[in-house]
């Protein structure tokens, strides 16, 4: 593996190893950012380094902005999101910078983890199918064990709409889903 890469993979796992959430006994975000590492690595093997970078900082110190300093409702929700983006792509830009990336990669790796350009570029598309796969993989039935029927279909339909046309075949290929929740990835 590149050593430049494998020196801001390293610094982001060192960074999300400070989680105080656990899960599965490890910390949340370390464990997150392994798991995208995972489905990147299954769906798009040929993926540049800042890409892969990308998918690993996904929620790199995630913890410290906390949604409880937001306001309740969508409109904080949101707010929080966008915090969220900007945050993680500022860190992993400080660390493509240590590790002697070029503008051009770190100006991708941003672009991706703040989602400009979804649907409109392969790269930020490719990070968002992951991250559904992701959720879809380990996230979705513990979320789903609690909330209502209702929600959990307004989620689903959310986390199609935002998937590449092959990301939600592969979805219908990949996952037993009930019809009508099949239903929100049928193209």
């Amino acid at each position: 593996m590149n050593p430049r890469k494998q020196a801001v993979l390293d610094a982001i796992d060192a960074a999300n190893a400070q989680d105080p959430n656990l899960e599965d006994g490890q910390p949340a975000a370390l464990l997150y950012g392994q798991r995208m590492t995972a489905e990147l690595d299954r769906l798009f093997p040929n993926a540049s380094d800042p890409l892969q970078i990308a998918a690993r900082g996904q929620h790199v110190e995630r913890w410290k902005l906390a949604r409880s300093e937001y306001p309740e409702g969508r409109a904080g929700y949101l707010a929080w999101r966008k915090a969220q983006a900007v945050h993680h792509a500022e860190v992993v830009a400080g660390l493509m910078e240590l590790s002697e990336y070029g503008a051009g990669d770190i100006e991708a790796a941003e672009r991706m983890l703040r989602k400009q350009g979804i649907k409109r570029d392969d790269e930020v598309q490719a990070l968002e199918d992951v991250i559904c796969f992701v959720f879809l993989k380990w996230y979705f039935a513990p979320f789903a064990a609690k909330h209502s029927a209702e929600k959990i279909q307004g989620i689903v339909e959310k986390t199609a709409r935002k998937m590449s046309d092959e990301g939600r075949t592969r979805v219908l290929k990949e996952f037993d889903l009930p019809k009508e929740l099949a239903a929100a990835f049928e193209n």
